[in-house]
Protein backbone atom coordinates (compact mmCIF):
# COMPACT_ATOMS: atom_id res chain seq x y z
CA UNK A 1 0.00 0.00 0.00
CA UNK A 2 1.28 3.32 -0.89
CA UNK A 3 1.78 5.74 2.39
CA UNK A 4 -0.35 8.71 2.43
CA UNK A 5 2.40 11.52 2.04
CA UNK A 6 2.81 10.01 -1.62
CA UNK A 7 -0.74 11.45 -2.43
CA UNK A 8 1.08 14.93 -3.27
CA UNK A 9 3.32 13.66 -5.32
CA UNK A 10 1.28 12.22 -7.48
CA UNK A 11 2.11 13.60 -11.20
CA UNK A 12 -0.33 16.52 -13.17
CA UNK A 13 -2.72 15.31 -15.17
CA UNK A 14 -1.35 16.24 -19.07
CA UNK A 15 -4.13 17.94 -21.31
CA UNK A 16 -5.00 14.87 -23.22
CA UNK A 17 -8.89 13.76 -23.67
CA UNK A 18 -8.56 9.67 -23.31
CA UNK A 19 -5.75 7.77 -21.24
CA UNK A 20 -5.18 4.42 -21.39
CA UNK A 21 -5.57 2.06 -18.36
CA UNK A 22 -1.45 1.84 -18.24
CA UNK A 23 -1.22 6.02 -18.39
CA UNK A 24 -4.06 6.56 -15.74
CA UNK A 25 -2.01 3.64 -13.48
CA UNK A 26 1.14 5.90 -13.78
CA UNK A 27 -0.62 8.92 -13.15
CA UNK A 28 -2.91 7.85 -9.50
CA UNK A 29 0.20 5.51 -8.07
CA UNK A 30 -2.39 2.54 -8.47
CA UNK A 31 -2.02 -0.70 -10.73
CA UNK A 32 -4.35 -1.45 -13.59
CA UNK A 33 -5.93 -4.28 -11.66
CA UNK A 34 -7.01 -2.14 -9.23
CA UNK A 35 -8.33 0.20 -11.69
CA UNK A 36 -10.41 -2.56 -12.78
CA UNK A 37 -11.23 -3.65 -9.54
CA UNK A 38 -12.86 -0.42 -8.56
CA UNK A 39 -14.79 -0.42 -12.13
CA UNK A 40 -16.97 -2.59 -10.25
CA UNK A 41 -17.21 -0.93 -7.17
CA UNK A 42 -17.48 2.51 -7.72
CA UNK A 43 -20.54 2.75 -10.32
CA UNK A 44 -19.38 6.52 -10.96
CA UNK A 45 -16.04 5.16 -12.58
CA UNK A 46 -17.25 3.88 -16.29
CA UNK A 47 -14.30 4.32 -18.74
CA UNK A 48 -15.25 4.39 -22.16
CA UNK A 49 -14.90 1.04 -23.56
CA UNK A 50 -13.41 0.74 -27.71
CA UNK A 51 -11.59 -2.14 -29.47
CA UNK A 52 -11.48 -5.43 -27.67
CA UNK A 53 -13.00 -3.80 -24.90
CA UNK A 54 -9.53 -1.13 -24.27
CA UNK A 55 -10.57 0.92 -21.52
CA UNK A 56 -9.95 4.79 -22.14
CA UNK A 57 -10.48 7.12 -19.13
CA UNK A 58 -11.51 10.40 -19.75
CA UNK A 59 -9.97 13.31 -17.05
CA UNK A 60 -12.77 13.32 -14.80
CA UNK A 61 -12.35 9.69 -14.43
CA UNK A 62 -9.03 10.18 -13.41
CA UNK A 63 -10.04 12.90 -10.55
CA UNK A 64 -12.34 10.38 -9.47
CA UNK A 65 -9.85 7.72 -9.38
CA UNK A 66 -7.58 10.31 -7.15
CA UNK A 67 -10.61 10.72 -5.16
CA UNK A 68 -11.17 6.83 -4.60
CA UNK A 69 -7.42 6.81 -4.09
CA UNK A 70 -7.33 9.15 -0.97
CA UNK A 71 -10.29 7.99 0.73
CA UNK A 72 -8.52 4.69 0.59
CA UNK A 73 -5.33 4.91 1.33
CA UNK A 74 -5.13 8.53 2.60
CA UNK A 75 -8.39 8.63 5.02
CA UNK A 76 -8.63 4.71 5.46
CA UNK A 77 -12.18 4.70 4.48
CA UNK A 78 -13.15 0.72 3.12
CA UNK A 79 -14.72 0.23 0.24
CA UNK A 80 -17.92 0.55 1.42
CA UNK A 81 -17.21 3.55 2.79
CA UNK A 82 -15.26 5.36 0.05
CA UNK A 83 -18.78 4.08 -1.81
CA UNK A 84 -21.17 6.25 0.25
CA UNK A 85 -19.06 9.01 0.57
CA UNK A 86 -18.79 9.39 -2.82
CA UNK A 87 -22.63 8.91 -3.52
CA UNK A 88 -22.74 11.42 -0.72
CA UNK A 89 -20.87 13.94 -2.81
CA UNK A 90 -22.80 13.58 -5.74
CA UNK A 91 -26.06 14.06 -4.37
CA UNK A 92 -25.20 17.04 -2.45
CA UNK A 93 -24.01 18.54 -5.63
CA UNK A 94 -27.46 18.07 -7.14
CA UNK A 95 -29.20 19.34 -4.29
CA UNK A 96 -26.75 22.57 -4.70
CA UNK A 97 -27.56 22.90 -8.02
CA UNK A 98 -31.32 21.94 -7.55
CA UNK A 99 -31.55 24.82 -4.89
CA UNK A 100 -28.86 27.61 -7.22
CA UNK A 101 -32.11 27.03 -10.18
CA UNK A 102 -35.07 27.15 -7.82
CA UNK A 103 -33.20 30.81 -6.38
CA UNK A 104 -32.69 31.56 -9.81
CA UNK A 105 -36.28 31.04 -11.20
CA UNK A 106 -37.65 33.02 -7.54
CA UNK A 107 -35.70 36.22 -8.65
CA UNK A 108 -36.82 36.14 -12.20
CA UNK A 109 -40.20 35.47 -10.58
CA UNK A 110 -40.17 38.06 -8.45
CA UNK A 111 -39.32 40.61 -11.24
CA UNK A 112 -41.78 39.52 -13.49
CA UNK A 113 -44.21 40.04 -10.68
CA UNK A 114 -42.41 43.69 -10.24
CA UNK A 115 -42.99 44.51 -13.88
CA UNK A 116 -46.64 43.35 -13.45
CA UNK A 117 -47.53 45.36 -10.86
CA UNK A 118 -46.37 48.66 -12.24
Amino acid sequence: MLEPSNNAELPTIPGKRYFTIGEVSELCLVKPHVLRYWEQEFPQLKPVKRRGNRRYYQRQDVLVIRQIRSLLYDEGFTIGGARQRLAGDENREDVSQSQQIVRQVRLELEDLLKSLRR
